[in-house]
């Protein structure tokens, strides 16, 4: 017989011992791209979140139900947020298996939920990652195992429940993440390009332009689509989690459907439409406009962004705009001498036809940069996909 799950709170459970470190502390960890901490903890306190601490790769934070929910679905810079259900010693497998078995796993699965589980170990006396999460995954079996005498299944790509473990200096900590997956995955992008921008990193490049709107945007080398799709997302406050259909705090024992229904409708208030000649951009590749077209297509607004198959080198002029872009940087060009060239034009194009206007750059290879030959006003470090690159501005006059 299946064992039917209950709902464990704060105002229900017995003493404090029976609550989940998350539900006794209010504590959450969000997970955060390198370089993106200072956007994403001025974002947390905008968001209603108190008691913001740094630590390894991401930021602490304290949270009511409502502002988790909140920061789970309009946050535009958080990778993942994870609840932390029990700290542990852990100097051992055998202990990690015992107390993760002890853990009333009801309270999160049930046997037609799949799950999953990340883990990450640091110099602790279990040495590897995949071994803690492999115990992490038999605790967790055997538990349902022994109750009803089924396990749910493992679903490594799209779980309905990802878990978190963390190991370092034989500490232990189990998690939840309520994030549901990565926040990054927005769900606008249904076609893929040659070396997509992440959408964080891209959310971070419009904030560090502090775009608002008053001037138009062009991307003259869009590829995909993302920084358009970013910039529409974020005129029109579109919610970064607007298209997800699951988050992992709906798997919490005190998930309120009804605060959640509260956060979501009030974040959806705010959505306002997107003027014509607004957001515009274009691209060499006429595979690449297809592919924008199709991920900005999945925002009702997005019937606003226009599009062009066009070299930069043809734009006539774009003068008073405010112009965003991530080029190429050799991943699509190759050769290094493709990549002088390109350089030497995009800066001659930028002098002679964009008066006025303000670029903000993103190179992923930071040695390209001075072959603009332009001056920089500011450069702002910024990672994305393992490289350490560097935002640019360039005010034309």
């Amino acid at each position: 017989m299946k064992k039917t799950r209950r709902r464990r709170t704060s105002t229900s459970a017995g003493n404090a011992d029976a609550l989940y470190t998350y539900q006794r502390e209010g504590n959450y960890f969000a997970q955060i791209a390198e370089g993106l901490e200072p956007l994403a903890q001025k974002e947390l306190l905008r968001l209603g979140a108190t008691k913001i601490q740094p630590g390894f790769r991401g930021l602490y934070f304290r949270a009511s139900q409502e502002v988790l929910y909140r920061v789970n679905y309009q946050s535009r810079f958080i990778q993942k947020i994870i609840a932390p259900l029990q700290f542990m010693d852990c100097h051992s497998d055998k202990y990690l298996y015992k107390r993760a078995k002890a853990i009333d796993w009801n309270d999160f699965l049930t046997l037609e939920k799949t799950f999953a589980i990340v883990s990450n170990v640091s110099n602790s006396h279990i040495r590897h990652s995949k071994y803690a999460a492999l115990r992490l995954k038999d605790a967790i079996a055997d538990f349902f195992t022994e109750s009803v005498g089924k396990r749910p299944s493992v679903d490594t790509k799209e779980p309905d429940v990802w878990l978190n473990l963390y190991i370092n200096n034989n500490r232990a900590v189990i998690g939840l993440e309520v994030s549901g997956g990565s926040l990054h995955k927005r769900g606008y992008r249904v076609v893929g390009h040659d070396a997509p921008i992440q959408e964080t990193v891209a959310a971070a490049m419009l904030e560090l332009a502090e775009w608002d709107g008053e001037r138009p945007l062009y991307d003259p080398m869009c590829g995909s689509g993302t920084l358009l799709c970013e910039a529409v997302m974020r005129y029109c406050r579109i919610p970064a989690g607007y298209f997800r259909t699951q988050f992992g705090f709906e798997s919490l024992p005190d998930f309120d459907p009804e605060i959640w229904k509260t956060v979501k409708a009030e974040a959806d208030s705010q959505i306002r439409p997107l003027p014509e000649d607004l957001i515009a951009g274009s691209d060499i590749s006429v595979k690449a406009l297809e592919a924008a077209a199709a991920n900005i297509g999945q925002l009702a607004q997005g019937e606003n962004v226009k599009l062009k198959a066009i070299d930069f080198r043809d734009i006539k002029s774009l003068e008073n705009t405010v112009i965003i872009s991530n080029p190429p940087h050799g991943l699509r060009l190759q050769k290094k001498e493709g990549m002088e060239v390109f350089c030497k034009d995009l800066g001659d194009f930028l002098k002679q036809r964009c008066q006025g206007s303000t670029a903000y750059l993103y190179f992923g290879a930071r040695e390209w940069i001075k072959r603009i030959g332009l001056r920089t006003t500011w450069k702002k470090p910024l990672s994305s996909g393992g490289l350490d690159g560097r935002l640019i501005k360039l005010e034309i006059f």
